[in-house]
């Protein structure tokens, strides 16, 4: 868990806190800073939740990476003559769109 998500929801505890206190004691002021306290700490914990998805999504990407470098290896591996022939046709077909100025 990011600390932006832990800080994030302290925040917004503090400022619902804040706005309670701020009622009870007919302070607008306070009211009125813990509404904004709470808004930061929801953002500030959208932001940890955002840079953990990105850090799933980057580890997912890897490991799927990785699954189809293996994937790619054993073909090589197993069927050599059939993966240069899909070479050269891929490089045949990717000369044919080239276009000279």
């Amino acid at each position: 868990m990011d600390e932006n998500r832990v800080a994030g929801t302290a925040r917004n505890v503090g400022g619902q806190v804040q706005e309670g206190l701020g009622r009870v004691t007919g302070n607008t002021e306070t009211q009125v800073k813990g509404i904004a306290n709470q808004v930061k700490g929801s953002a500030q914990d959208m932001y940890g939740k955002a840079k953990d998805s990105a850090a799933e999504m980057a580890g997912a990407a890897r490991e799927g990476a990785s699954t189809l470098e293996t994937t790619v290896r054993g073909f090589i591996e197993t069927q050599p003559y059939t993966a240069v022939l899909i070479g050269i046709g891929v490089g045949w077909l990717l000369g044919r769109t080239h276009r000279p100025l």
